[in-house]
């Protein structure tokens, strides 16, 4: 089966961009090129009759440039000052960047309990919906400036990206794409090992694979992977095809969108019983 062909016929898609993706490095301040490119590419999604959900890291490295500290604090009272002031500034931007293409940018904030909650989970499944259907893009975020259990569990949360795979079965969606600073997956790390195979396609997410990506620094990446194959496991369970993909330039989304081989590709196969609290519990 053409899995590559396929994407072209996607109506649902949650896109997760990290903290990597969006700030310079040298100076921990927001790349407003990049994210020009971004917002352009997901309004031109958008446009062309596509359900559109951005997941965003960069909270507290925007509050922490806000403040003029020069990399992101450790602690955690600091940290939760820096993402109330850096999710605003973010938010704002957003905002802006998506008015120029004439879109409508919602912002919702996600904490653990918004998802083991069975009542809090169906009415953010029901906000999704309606936002949805009036033509919004949300705009998702954790709520690091009020739960401290988020900010604290950030190496096993990857910065987002089992979050981004949670809405992604909350809400049906058919695709994930999830954008950082690694190609894909890889039989080894490439950075070490000049041998190692890069993965196209994965068909089967099996107990093989998801062993690749244990510990916050795995051997198929440049760290960080344990989550992203943690976030295939959940989305391809609920059905979604997912890509993980390297957002040093953002026009690879179209790229993904037409086919083109980008990024390493994880099969959607959808579980007849799936429950999403199931995976959600064995996340905490």
């Amino acid at each position: 089966m053409n899995y590559r062909e396929l994407l072209k016929d996607k109506k649902r898609i949650v896109i997760k961009v990290g903290s990597s993706s969006l700030i310079h490095k040298e100076t921990n301040k927001l790349d407003l090129r990049k994210l020009e490119v971004l917002v352009r590419e997901l309004s031109d999604l958008h446009n062309q009759g596509k359900d559109v959900v951005l997941v965003t890291s960069g909270a507290v490295a925007v509050g922490a440039s806000a403040f003029g500290m020069h990399e992101k604090p450790t602690e955690l009272k600091k940290k939760q000052a820096c993402s109330a002031v850096g999710q605003a500034r973010l938010m704002m931007i957003y905002q802006k960047l998506f008015s120029e293409y004439n879109q409508m940018a919602a912002q919702i904030l996600m904490t653990k309990n918004t998802m083991v909650n069975n009542l809090n989970r169906r009415n953010a499944r029901n906000t999704f919906e309606e936002l949805l259907e009036l033509g919004a893009i949300p705009v998702v975020n954790e709520n690091d400036s009020i739960s401290s259990y988020e900010l604290e569990m950030l190496e096993s949360f990857g910065d987002n990206d089992t979050l981004s795979a949670v809405i992604a079965g909350l809400i049906g969606a058919d695709l994930l794409i999830l954008l950082s600073d690694i190609d894909g997956l890889f039989t080894d790390d490439p950075n070490t090992n000049p041998d190692a195979e890069f993965i196209d396609t994965v068909e089967k997410l099996d107990e093989k694979l998801l062993s690749m990506g244990k510990g916050p620094k795995s051997k198929v990446g440049t760290g960080g992977m344990a989550t992203k194959l943690t976030a295939a496991e959940i989305a391809t369970a609920a059905g979604a095809d997912m890509i993980i993909a390297n957002g040093r330039d953002f026009h690879v989304i179209h790229k993904i969108m037409e086919g083109r081989k980008y990024g390493t590709l994880f099969a959607g196969d959808k579980k007849e019983e799936f429950f999403l609290i199931d995976y959600i519990e064995k996340l905490l």
